[in-house]
């Protein structure tokens, strides 16, 4: 019974993850876009993206090792 219960919270969780990506991806790309319209980025504005981009790759790591793709979710 144990074992069921695992694999229940791997499944909760890796939609969790999914999600979270999806999130973390449009925020990611919304940043870059306000750093191409922009004539002068600001260095806050570049920190945010550098940032944002950092936790939007290394999300894609975690999800690589833990072999989860978004195809088994849709």
């Amino acid at each position: 019974m144990f074992f069921l219960r695992k694999g229940k919270l791997r499944k909760q969780y890796d939609k969790s993850l999914i999600k979270t990506i999806e999130e973390v991806k449009k925020d990611w790309e919304h940043q870059k876009k306000m750093v191409e319209k922009s004539v002068e980025p600001s260095r806050e504005l570049l920190n945010d993206l550098k940032v944002i981009e950092s936790t939007y790759f290394f999300l894609l790591r975690e999800a690589k090792n833990r072999q989860v793709s978004m195809a088994k979710f849709t």
